[in-house]
């Protein structure tokens, strides 16, 4: 196939990429690998975009120039990853249908509450064109389907769950022991908790962390928090956290994606509360290297973290329950282990890429056509 794709939200190579980017370059890249060939039609940033009139100005240039170049190099289908009200695809519905080509979204979201704020009106609405316009909508999160339904029919939902290579995110013996080596950490477990240091849910959730784990540290349990991470909120949080002994917290710093798994082999619990976390793709990967869960039990983390077997999951900002998570996982080493072993099998049996990139790629051939073969 011969694929447009588009990421109206980020580009693929943006410096700082989130969840989602991070869920399109798997995807891009497996497709890729799979020989068929594809392309990015435009890097025009969306994001607000309705508030910026010169940017929308560009972007109808943009439309225009993307006809003549794919009439001149035609493409099978145009796909658009994340599009939702803050930054919607304005680019694909137009080209598409001048074109006469299949237009697909991953990763669609529709809530009419934006309808009825004047700041986010004008996006509603481009956003809820683009999604009738599509031929299919794919969605990796279920609660997001009840929503889609209410738009467009069912034959043009397809709902695909959350997946990465599991094969990068193995359990590291070697990992384990060199970096709890150089950590100190003698026979303590470790705490384990990693975000972008953002202003928004992302530091909210490692200061709670820190604010749990400083409860625990009063109680007299014995541990070593481990922070991953880096960004503008980094002075602040290591601010909050020097009300812990310096012996008992740590802060790594940014991790490269390709070390992040030595990390995880290197802990024994992962530790994030994910406030509006819309998918966690970090707890597939901690899990996936067999490391249990606690979180608390809203958004996207319910699809990928089982309660009771692969982690606990709280109710949302009951701060003593999530304490009582922590401790019974510090208190019992056993159960820890065991689910830590099923979190790494329930990530392969249920959250492995390769095995919803396949259900995608017949998706997406079968709105191409019978005259198109893989790798044409």
């Amino acid at each position: 196939m011969r694929i447009a794709f588009y990421a109206p939200m980020k580009p693929l190579d943006h410096p700082n990429p989130s969840g989602d980017v991070a869920i399109a370059r798997s995807i891009f890249s497996w497709l890729q690998q799979r020989g068929h060939h594809l392309t990015i039609p435009s890097r025009i940033r969306a994001r607000w975009i309705y508030w910026r009139p010169w940017r929308m100005a560009a972007a109808l240039v943009e439309q225009k120039k993307l006809v003549r170049r794919l009439q001149r190099t035609p493409v099978d289908l145009w796909f658009t990853s994340h599009c939702y009200y803050k930054a919607p695809d304005i680019l694909g519905p137009a080209v598409c249908r001048r074109l006469g080509i299949p237009y697909v979204i991953f990763q669609p979201s529709y809530a009419t509450k934006y309808r009825r704020r004047w700041q986010t009106r004008a996006g509603f609405y481009l956003n809820r064109t683009a999604l009738r316009s599509a031929r299919l909508l794919i969605s990796n999160r279920r609660h997001d389907l009840a929503d889609l339904r209410r738009l467009v029919p069912d034959r043009r939902l397809l709902f695909l769950r959350p997946g990465i290579r599991t094969s990068r995110f193995s359990f590291d013996a070697r990992a384990r022991g060199e970096l709890r080596r150089q950590w100190g950490t003698g026979g303590r477990p470790v705490l384990l908790s990693a975000a972008m240091f953002r202003r928004d849910v992302k530091s909210r959730g490692i200061a709670a962390v820190i604010a749990s784990c400083l409860r625990l540290h009063r109680r007299g349990y014995d541990f070593l928090l481990v922070i991953a991470g880096d960004g503008v909120e980094r002075d602040r949080l290591q601010r909050l956290a020097t009300r812990l002994p310096p012996e008992k917290v740590l802060f790594t710093g940014r991790i490269e994606p390709d070390r992040m798994a030595a990390l995880y082999s290197a802990a024994d619990l992962f530790v994030f509360p994910g406030f509006r976390e819309s998918l966690g793709m970090v707890f597939l990967e901690a899990q996936s290297c067999g490391l249990p869960v606690v979180a608390y039990d809203n958004g996207g983390i319910p699809e990928v973290v089982a309660a009771d077997q692969t982690g606990i999951l709280c109710p949302l900002d009951d701060e003593d329950a999530f304490d009582r998570a922590v401790a019974t996982l510090l208190d019992n080493p056993a159960r820890r282990r065991d689910m830590g072993q099923r979190a790494a099998r329930h990530v392969r049996q249920h959250h492995d890429l390769d095995r919803i990139c396949l259900q995608l790629e017949q998706a997406l051939m079968a709105l191409a056509g019978p005259a198109t073969e893989q790798g044409t």
